[in-house]
């Protein structure tokens, strides 16, 4: 299946001259960890070298075992992933290799470190553009849920606050389940000019739509438990109270929006396994228990609906879980997720896994290259499965929907206000191409990337419940 990620940004070519130094570093620190192994170890380089590919191999096919069955094998895979990475460390102590493996594997992550900073992206690529001034708004309207986030509304006192501020607040105190998406309706009918939420993720996807579809800003209170929109976007998350600060002294950024069906999501989508883990009713009040209970079944094929994926052209069949994000997902670690650069590329991002045996486990470790990792990237997802309707989690929330499933993308379909002075996100990781890295080294410089234009323009309604999207030009 290709790799036709856009979740890893491009690298401009630009004037910077230290970045071709630091290629030529990573190369040379590189070349040193392989020659303090060969020349300490000798001829037991290779041994060590074989020694540490199986510890992680193995690593990898205990850690399946552990998710793919239960009883004392489950337990014994445990110990399996535990005993693997010391037994490596008590061979090389053994034969009086343990400094070499530590000085040679210091090498290596210095490389990899030096790799990523010559082929970081710059600022202008991955940092999102903000529209200045924001003028305060005359009646904001917040939602708060004093639940979320173990009571981060009362810890630190979000309403008192917020009302010292103007702001109009709506308690989700109950009895019962409230229907948020109404209730922000109902307060742009009396006159609300922003609407806001401090909640989880599920909870502000609700009302952000209702933002976007009467074309008003829209402000994250960071008081939910995980906070991977507000975290995309910058916001502070060990202070929610800063988070007001939008209200005052704050700046817009226009932002896409997900849709799988008829439901709008922020993060992301999933289907399949996490998807069907969602679904059980113990998962709310024991999530660790319930997704061990759960995942044998789901990933021999005995439980779930068996899948398919099609991204334009390109079908992706029967994997076990698919994560569809509102915007791509990095793909810095094994797992293939991390965090959004940009969350205004008008793009969808899928991540299809597909790792039904210990071999395709221990083949991640080649990260995103991995036959059990797709990588996928487009404004239109169709999931379908011979069923009448499939589990899907939104935000992390559990529901079913009819099949086929079709996600789509609204660009810039949503103005989020954020505070002038916040923590901002970090320079996204970059994807060491080694090929890429050589020409850097030799040539001094990169070829100029395709650029890559978001809409930069507040949404602007056409009339309640529509927006014009439409891209420029």
């Amino acid at each position: 299946m290709p790799d036709i990620s856009g979740a890893e940004v491009a690298v401009a070519a630009g004037p910077e001259p230290y970045r071709a130094w630091l290629a030529r570093l990573s190369f040379l620190l590189a070349l040193a960890a392989f020659v303090i192994l060969v020349v300490f170890s000798e001829r037991r380089s290779i041994a060590m070298l074989a020694v540490g590919l199986v510890s992680a191999i193995i690593s990898l096919s205990a850690a399946f075992w552990f998710l793919a069955t239960r009883g004392p094998a489950r337990w014994l895979s445990l110990g399996l992933l535990i005993a693997s990475p010391i037994a490596a460390l008590v061979v090389f102590a053994f034969y009086g290799l343990l400094w070499v493996a530590i000085v040679s594997a210091a090498a290596w992550l210095l490389a990899g470190l030096a790799a990523r900073a010559a082929l970081a992206p710059h600022a202008a690529d991955w940092r999102m553009p903000v529209l200045e001034p924001a003028s305060r708004p005359a009646h904001p309207f917040l939602i708060m849920n004093p639940r979320s986030g173990g009571g981060k509304v009362d810890k630190f006192r979000l309403k008192v606050k917020a009302e010292s501020l103007g702001a109009e607040v709506f308690l989700m105190t109950g009895p019962g389940e409230v229907d948020v998406a109404d209730v922000a309706r109902q307060a742009v009918a009396r006159g609300a000019d922003l609407l806001g939420v401090a909640g989880g993720d599920g909870t502000q996807a609700l009302v952000a739509d209702v933002a976007a579809d009467y074309g008003i800003p829209f402000v994250v209170i960071t008081a939910g438990t995980r906070n991977h929109f507000a975290l995309d976007l910058g916001l502070d998350r060990d202070d929610p109270a800063a988070c007001l600060d939008a209200l005052t002294d704050g700046v817009d950024m226009c932002v896409d929006l997900g849709r799988v069906g008829t439901k709008t999501f922020v993060n992301n989508a999933s289907f399949g396994a996490y998807a069907e883990v969602v679904q059980s009713p113990a998962y709310r009040d024991d999530k660790l228990g319930s997704t061990l209970r759960l995942l044998p079944d789901l990933l021999s094929g005995e439980q779930g609906t068996p899948l398919d994926v099609r991204v334009g052209t390109v079908e992706l069949r029967t994997p076990q879980a698919v994560l569809v994000g509102n915007n791509p997902y990095g793909t810095g670690d094994v797992a293939g997720l991390g965090r959004r650069a940009r969350i205004d590329r008008g793009s969808l991002g899928v991540v299809g896994i597909n790792v039904a045996s210990a071999r395709q486990a221990a083949s991640l470790v080649r990260g995103s290259h991995s036959a059990g990792l797709t990588l996928l990237e487009g404004p239109e997802v169709v999931v379908d499965g011979d069923a009448p309707q499939i589990p899907v989690g939104v935000d992390g929330e559990a529901m079913l929907l009819p099949t086929p499933v079709r996600c789509t993308i609204r660009r810039a379909a949503l103005r989020v206000r954020v505070p002038r002075d916040r923590p901002g996100v970090p320079t996204p990781k970059a994807h060491v191409d080694w090929p890429r890295l050589w020409r850097l080294a030799v040539h001094g410089s990169l070829p100029e990337p395709p650029v890559v234009k978001p809409v930069s323009r507040p949404a602007t309604p056409s009339a309640p419940g529509g927006l014009d999207t439409r891209e420029p030009g």
